[in-house]
């Protein structure tokens, strides 16, 4: 494994590999790995010759100064992992030799309006433009390849797709299930930073989740019935403040009018459990439906401590 601090290094190891024909598989981090980013691995040396990984906590897509502050790092942990699970490059850029002039703005940033408008984008303004801004480089410096995302991070994902759609990148965007624990809590690196307590109540997120999952395919049409009953859920738990919860689109992530199988159905969901903000989701099948499509079984993974 070859790990780089700059761009020109990484790109170089990539162009030569696919110079002897090797196809190249991209996994985006901020590091403080887990299981649900080495599913990702896996899943890029199943599919790619060279696997190859960025750790680089991105300050663009952070507004909460304490947040990036207190974002999980474990630097020597990640190479650990990574060199375990075959990867063959990492870049571990620094903020100046990802943003030269940093702190100062950006000349050039990239905004994709539509997907990256409601929820997250509502609630962190400003956190898709900095994803967007960070991908698109990455995508940039990594060249032809296919690049592995988690569907934890459904919103994130449809921008990404969005953004290498519109801008023709010679990227191919794939979504992989979302890694969970036994008790079904997705994996996050932000989960490191809930106590023992706050750990067993984040679970009422994928409680909410299964339920509103099982009404649309009881029967229910009303999206708005469906949220209803997902907030309920969440608010049987009195420690976890819920930020939003949604039947949605899951081309556009606006609400449909109704859920009568014409459209493809995601569950959104974020709440706050004591200073951690959490975000999960899943598809939907209305009743009648045929189940099909690229709505996945998560991936299980035990009782592993947790993309972001």
């Amino acid at each position: 494994m070859q790990l780089h601090s700059t761009v020109a290094g990484f790109a170089d190891q990539l162009d030569r590999a696919r110079a002897t024909g090797r196809t190249v598989g991209l996994v985006p981090t901020m590091g403080a790995l887990h299981a649900g980013h080495l599913s990702l691995v896996a899943r890029a040396a199943a599919e790619c010759d060279v696997v190859a990984v960025t750790i680089f906590v991105n300050p663009l897509q952070f507004g909460d100064p304490s947040d990036i502050e207190h974002y999980p790092r474990t630097p020597d942990a990640d190479l650990a992992r990574c060199e375990e699970a075959g990867v063959a490059a990492v870049l571990a850029p620094s903020v100046a030799e990802m943003y030269p002039a940093w702190p100062d703005p950006l000349s050039t940033a990239v905004s994709v309006r539509g997907v990256g408008e409601r929820w997250e984008g509502a609630a962190r303004p400003g956190h898709f433009d900095g994803v967007s801004t960070v991908v698109t480089k990455l995508f940039a410096i990594a060249g032809r390849c296919r690049a592995y995302f988690g569907e934890k991070d459904f919103q994130q994902l449809a921008v990404v797709r969005r953004l290498a759609t519109d801008l023709s990148l010679p990227v191919t965007v794939v979504g992989c299930p979302t890694a969970r624990e036994a008790d079904g809590l997705a994996l996050s690196s932000r989960n490191v930073r809930l106590s023992a307590a706050e750990r067993a109540s984040a679970v009422v997120l994928s409680r909410a989740l299964a339920a509103g999952r099982s009404a649309v395919a009881g029967g229910e049409r009303d999206p708005d019935a469906v949220g209803a009953l997902m907030a309920a859920v969440v608010g049987s738990e009195p420690s976890v403040v819920l930020d939003y919860a949604a039947a949605v689109d899951a081309r556009t992530l606006e609400v449909p009018v109704r859920l009568d199988g014409s459209v493809p159905v995601r569950l959104l969901i974020a709440a706050r459990v004591g200073a951690v903000r959490l975000i999960d989701n899943c598809d939907a099948v209305p009743a009648g439906r045929p189940v099909g499509g690229t709505d996945r079984a998560p991936v299980r993974v035990g009782a592993t401590a947790g993309n972001h």
